[in-house]
C-alpha cells in the first residue's frame, strides 16, 4: 500500500499522460476525446482514466473501441513515464457529464417551477395568528406589573 498523496500524484500524472498520449492515436475510430479524471489504486497496479466524447452513441462506441485497441501501448508509455516496476493496467470508463448536466438542469428547472408556484400561492395571504405573537400591548403590561407589585406587597 502506498501513501495516499503518492497516490494522488499518481493518478494526476496518468491523467496527464494519457491526454497527451491519446493524440498521438492514429485510430480513425477515435472522436473527440477529452480525458477528465482518472485513479488509481493504493498498491498502484490499476488505473481508471475517465473520458468524455463529443458526440452520439455510434462515435462513442468506437472512441471505446479505439482506446481500447490502444490500450496496451497506452500502458506501457504510462509505465516507463512513471518510473514504476509493474506498469498500472488502464480501464477506460466513459464519464457521461453531458447527461449528468442535462439532468441537474431539468432538476434546477423543476424546483423553479415549484418555488414560483408557492409564491404565487403566498401572494396576498396574511399568517394564520398575530404578526407578531411576541408582542405584547404595553397597557396589560401596565396593569399586570401593578398586579404583581400589589400582591408582592401583600406577602411581605
Amino acid at each position: 500500500m502506498s501513501d495516499p498523496a503518492k497516490t494522488r500524484r499518481h493518478a494526476e500524472r496518468i491523467r496527464e499522460l494519457v491526454a497527451s498520449l491519446v493524440r498521438e492515436i492514429k485510430d480513425p475510430r477515435l472522436g473527440m476525446v477529452t480525458v477528465t479524471d482518472a485513479r488509481i489504486t493504493g498498491d498502484l497496479r490499476d488505473a481508471h482514466v475517465y473520458y468524455t466524447v463529443l458526440g452520439d452513441q455510434t462515435e462513442q462506441a468506437a472512441t471505446a473501441a479505439a482506446l481500447d485497441s490502444a490500450k496496451g501501448m497506452l500502458r506501457t508509455r504510462v509505465g516507463h513515464a512513471l518510473g514504476l516496476r509493474h506498469s498500472p493496467s488502464l480501464t477506460f470508463v466513459l464519464d457521461n457529464v453531458q447527461d449528468n448536466v442535462k439532468e441537474i438542469d431539468e432538476l434546477l428547472a423543476a424546483a423553479r417551477h415549484r418555488d414560483a408556484e408557492v409564491q404565487r400561492l403566498a401572494a396576498g395571504k396574511q399568517y394564520a395568528g398575530d404578526p407578531d405573537p411576541y408582542k405584547a400591548d404595553e397597557d396589560e403590561d401596565d396593569e399586570d406589573a401593578d398586579e404583581r407589585v400589589g400582591a408582592r406587597e401583600d406577602q411581605g
